[in-house]
């Protein structure tokens, strides 16, 4: 069967159940003769700047040329999260790369690029710590993913962001892929905080088809709408295109006098290498199949994400709109992704692993078209988004993110100081890390990583460590890679780079400044007594989607004493809550800064 472009079909006309303008009928049927006839004329553009589509010689329209519908603003702005899976540092046009994103860079160009921005360097730690404005430390999911097989989620005790975006009066919808856990119903994305759940729970699958193996005989699918299996879109649609036309239907039939968070959580550029056959014809000249495909998968995500702009527009959100585009995580070279000049890859604590693309792009910015080279973290959008949308946050719980909104839209200093990447003390340990080695401060055979200021430091294995530039991908010789590889020193535990002069991480410091490797390794065990256990059980063979229907789902059930017990605890810990807000009510005012930092 032959599978259409990402782009998917012209946004859904509005349905009968949504809302429209009081009084404007007929302005309406005129608006929607122009659109067909708009669509006839011109059809869509694949590209974004004007390339014709080979297959059906149509056009799309560009970004922006279709008015936006005028509506009566409202003071809370909507909430745009884009999130692209194992997007390379490299892997954006405006970085250098060859692969064409017109969207993505015009977007940027007109908003403002995070130069100096953060995530975690696999998937479920960037979403975690993006839904929680907590590092994973605190919320136990420090080590490696959540498994399929496991009897693990993202910890119930924590508010998460729709969850309090909720509280203000959003609609919270998510389309793509959730990857925090599913064992029980209530580690779903609807009992989480969303309204409305598109997408897989899975890490990984297979595009057209959703399903996943994890193993030989444990295998199912992996596509759900709220909390069933989504049996109706089992029919080959790729799964960007597929999402996008979700995030087309949402937009058309919401008031976009309400607001409204939408957490797009895209599968590209994520293995299993897939795209439709027309996006290979651009990259023809790549001579490496992995980052051919790569290259086709992410054109085709830049397509969608300009369908994405294009129904917000034409929705009437656009102008009250923060769009926030983030990978959520470094490339992974041997599945076509590039971060250089960044050293490391995905998985690793190396700036190719853990250092973004990101941008912010909305007409409600001050300071457009710009750079900002401040320091943010994947965790900082919780308490930022919060802040914008007037919503609160209790005094009582400990974030790691920062309010970073004014450093963003008015170029002003971030709040943020230094960033704790991670500490997984269940990882290989290194070999020749000791507590001698770490001054009797840390043990360095722990893996670690922190960033204070313009200072990292990087303790125990730190991951795959080589430089891998473009060269490589192409099969003319493996030389100038073999340039770029190093062998870690024998009895190496300990690393420190100044980032801000060496990002790139050539030039290790950490025997010229033993009293700067001292003071980071203090902060990092200050930031050790505030962890608490990591959570990562071994596999449960009732996971076995043969157990439940062909589908991954949730599959774990409590005893009924144990039910009745977690009801209780949580009715009193909500009973409690309330009180407090009561009392905070009555006797205090709330103009405290988000996102206070833990000792």
């Amino acid at each position: 069967m032959a599978h259409r472009g990402c782009a998917g079909p012209p946004p859904p006309p509005l349905p009968s159940q949504a809302w429209v303008w009081p009084g404007k009928m007929l302005a309406m049927g005129a608006l929607a003769g122009f659109w067909v006839l708009s669509l006839l004329t011109y059809g869509y553009l694949s590209w974004g700047q004007g390339l014709e589509e080979e297959e059906e010689g149509a056009l799309r329209p560009q970004i922006g040329e279709r008015p936006e519908p005028s509506i009566t603003t409202i003071s809370q702005p909507h909430l745009i999260f884009i999130l692209a899976d194992d997007q390379g540092f490299r892997d954006v046009g405006y970085h250098g790369s060859e692969i064409k994103t017109p969207t993505l860079d015009k977007l940027a160009a007109e908003g403002v690029k995070l130069e100096n921005y953060y995530v975690q360097p696999i998937c479920t730690p960037s979403r975690s710590q993006f839904i929680t404005g907590k590092y994973q430390i605190h919320t136990g999911l420090q080590h490696s993913i959540i498994r399929p097989t496991q009897p693990n989620c993202l910890p119930l005790d924590n508010a998460t962001l729709p969850q309090k975006l909720k509280e203000v009066g959003y609609s919270t919808h998510m389309v793509g892929k959730w990857h925090l856990g599913f064992y029980r119903k209530e580690c779903m994305p609807t009992k989480r905080g969303f309204d409305t759940f598109f997408g897989s729970l899975l890490g990984s699958g297979d595009y057209y088809t959703h399903y996943k193996c994890d193993s030989p005989g444990m295998c199912g699918y992996d596509l759900y709408e709220n909390d069933n299996a989504a049996w109706d879109y089992d029919n080959g649609i790729y799964s960007t295109q597929m999402y996008t036309q979700r995030v087309q239907q949402i937009l058309a039939s919401r008031d976009p006098r309400k607001p409204i968070f939408l957490y797009i959580a895209y599968q590209a550029v994520h293995s299993p290498l897939q795209a439709p056959g027309r996006y290979f014809e651009h990259y023809r000249s790549i001579i490496n199949i992995n980052r051919r495909r790569y290259a086709a998968m992410l054109s085709c995500l830049d397509e969608a994400i300009n369908n994405v702009t294009l129904a917000l527009k034409t929705y009437g959100f656009y102008n009250n709109s923060i769009i926030i585009y983030s990978s959520d995580n470094g490339g992974q070279p041997t599945a076509g992704g590039s971060n250089w000049p960044l050293r490391g890859s995905k998985g690793t604590y190396w700036e190719g692993g853990i250092r973004a693309v990101g941008f912010v792009h909305s007409p409600l910015l001050k300071n457009k078209g710009t750079v900002c080279k401040e320091l943010v973290h994947i965790t900082d959008w919780y308490p930022t988004l919060i802040s914008l949308a007037e919503g609160q946050i209790d005094e009582d719980i400990q974030l790691d993110g920062y309010d970073v909104w004014e450093t963003i839209s008015e170029g002003l200093r971030s709040p943020r100081i230094d960033i704790l990447h991670n500490i997984d003390p269940i990882y290989t340990k290194a070999k020749n890390g000791s507590w001698a080695a770490g001054y009797g401060i840390w043990n360095t055979a722990i893996q670690s990583a922190i960033r204070v200021q313009h200072w990292k430091l990087l303790t125990g294995n730190p991951g795959y460590s080589d430089w891998v530039p473009p060269q490589s991908f192409s099969n003319l010789g493996p030389n100038r890679w073999h340039n770029e590889r190093i062998t870690l020193s024998t009895g190496k535990s300990v690393w420190l780079f100044n980032i801000t002069a060496d990002p790139y991480e050539r030039v290790d410091l950490s025997n010229r400044y033993p009293g700067v490797v001292r003071q980071l390794l203090r902060r990092l065990s200050q930031f050790n007594k505030t962890a608490v256990p990591v959570r990562y059980p071994p596999k449960d063979p009732r996971s076995n989607p043969r157990l439940n229907g062909g589908v991954w789902g949730p599959w774990y059930k409590e005893e009924k004493k144990k039910q009745k017990l977690r009801k209780n605890k949580t009715e009193k810990k909500q009973k409690k809550s309330k009180t407090k807000k009561k009392q905070q009510k009555a006797g205090s005012f709330t103009n405290c800064r988000l996102g206070v930092p833990r000792g």
